[in-house]
Formats: structure tokens, C-alpha cells, sequence
């Protein structure tokens, strides 16, 4: 079955599809949508403020609809190297394991669910989603909420509910507070924010997650100068842990940003304060 027929039959199903090129990647943006022409990146609930009817924003395109997958997308199936579907539209998580290494520890901690053959591992599919995250733990990633799987087949066993083993994978304990930087005064050493109150920093960090959330444009410079603000602000009393971080993240890829985006802001506003 080529890929055009096999979009029919899944989205007539009700799972959400897209076409992937060469290299298992997305179709890159039409020009009316490049550079975030169109308002944005689409957020993680709803396909955004971008209205084009083209697969032009990854996972967030994929459709059930299959007039569109019919008509103003056949051009790109024609081209299409394979299927792939957004789990977490379709209600689903899938915990991809790229080894035999991470099989062999699914099968000692995960409970058993409906389990897809691929190139190098298994994709194990569980009811119920949760916030994607690559390289969790050595050879597995979690797609569900803002990723998308490749359509290997419609695996074998009963698909299980999404268990709090899966969950916990992205579930990192907050870190210490980061040790100040030589040539501080012993009054801001003492890993509390001595000249600001814990509500200064709550708002401050309220006030970030907002300013990234009402970005309409330029969302990668938007985000770097949020970033660089905080830590202009709290970066170097020791007040941030990675439960802050994570937040700031979050409110980031929320709007589209991967977690490389996030991460490289993050470093070089750290690197432009010299924290």
C-alpha cells in the first residue's frame, strides 16, 4: 500500500497523520508560512493562529481529515517517504526504544502493552498522554504531546493505560542552587535570594512565562531575552533551581520551541552574563 492509501485508511480512523520526507522529517514550510510569517509555531493544544492547509508545521499538521489529506495534500504524499501519526493527538504515548538495551529494560520495568517492531527496537503504546522528551534514559525517548511517530504497523497485545514508570521518566528532581561566582559578598553565598523576596522571584518568573506566551513574533529572540532577563535578575544569588528552569522551558515549547531551541538560549544568556 503507498503512503497516500495507507493516510486514507489511518486518518479515516481517527488517527491524526503526516506526511514524512526523505530522512523521516517533516515537510518544511511553505513560503507563506517561513519565518514564522504566519504568527508562530503552533502551541501544544491547538494548531495555532496558522490557518494554511498544508503539512507545514510537523506533528501540529497532522489531520484526520481526509478531504484535506486527498486533495491539497497529494502532492506530498506523491513525494513521501513514509507515514507518521502525533500520538498525543490521538490520545497516546509511545516510549521509543532504540536498543536492545532499552527493550531489555522496558521489559523489567514498564507494565506490558501493545508493543510495534521498528529498525532497531520496539515502540511500546500506551493510552494516555504526557509531555514528550527525547533521551530519558540510554535509547529511549518519549513521543506524545508535541512529536510525532513513524506508522510501523498496528503492533501486537492489548494497549495498556499510560503507567506512572512512563511518567516519572521526564520527572527530574530540582538540583541545589547553583553556587554563586567567585568575587560575591558572603551575604548572596548563602543559596537564598538575600536581596529580593521568594515573591519577587515567583512574579518575575509568572511575569517570564507570560511574556513568552503572548509572543505573536520572533519567538526564538523572544525567548533568549526572557531567559537573559531572569538570569540578569536571579542568576547569580543562587535562587534558580531546574524546577524554574523547567517552567521557563515549558512556557518556551509550549510555543513551538524544541528542547535544543530552549537549551542553546539558556547557555548563551548564560555565556553573555558570564554566569
Amino acid at each position: 500500500m503507498n503512503t497516500a492509501a495507507l493516510a486514507l485508511r489511518l486518518a479515516s480512523g481517527g488517527l491524526p497523520v503526516l506526511p514524512l520526507r526523505a530522512g523521516k522529517v517533516p515537510f518544511g514550510n511553505c513560503p507563506a508560512c517561513a519565518r514564522n510569517q504566519c504568527g508562530g509555531r503552533p502551541n501544544m493544544k491547538t494548531p495555532g493562529r496558522c490557518a494554511c492547509p498544508l503539512p507545514c508545521h510537523g506533528w501540529a499538521a497532522a489531520t484526520t481529515d481526509t478531504h484535506r489529506h486527498a486533495t491539497a495534500w497529494a502532492p506530498y504524499w506523491e513525494r513521501a517517504a513514509a507515514v507518521a501519526y502525533h500520538p498525543g493527538g490521538a490520545g497516546l504515548t509511545v516510549v521509543d526504544l532504540d536498543n536492545d538495551a532499552a527493550i531489555t529494560w522496558a521489559r523489567a520495568t514498564l507494565p506490558p502493552t501493545r508493543t510495534v517492531p521498528t529498525t532497531r527496537g520496539e515502540h511500546w503504546i500506551y493510552r494516555g498522554t504526557m509531555q514528550s522528551a527525547n533521551a530519558v534514559r540510554p535509547g529511549v525517548d518519549v513521543k506524545s504531546r508535541m512529536a510525532y511517530a513513524r506508522w510501523l504497523g498496528p503492533g501486537e497485545g492489548a494497549m495498556a493505560a499510560l503507567p506512572a514508570e512512563v511518567r516519572a521518566l521526564i520527572v527530574k528532581a530540582p538540583a541545589p542552587a547553583r553556587p554563586a561566582p567567585s568575587g560575591l559578598t558572603a551575604s548572596t553565598m548563602t543559596g537564598e535570594c538575600s536581596h529580593r523576596t521568594p515573591a519577587y522571584l515567583e512574579r518575575g518568573l509568572a511575569m517570564a512565562e507570560e511574556r513568552i506566551t503572548a509572543a505573536d513574533s520572533a519567538v526564538h529572540a523572544t525567548v533568549y531575552r526572557v531567559f537573559l532577563a531572569v538570569l540578569s535578575t536571579h542568576g547569580r544569588c543562587g535562587c534558580l533551581t531546574d524546577t524554574h528552569v523547567n517552567r521557563l522551558f515549558a512556557a518556551a515549547q509550549a510555543k513551538g520551541e524544541t528542547l535544543r531551541h530552549c537549551s542553546d538560549a539558556w547557555a548563551n544568556a548564560l555565556t553573555r552574563l558570564g554566569v
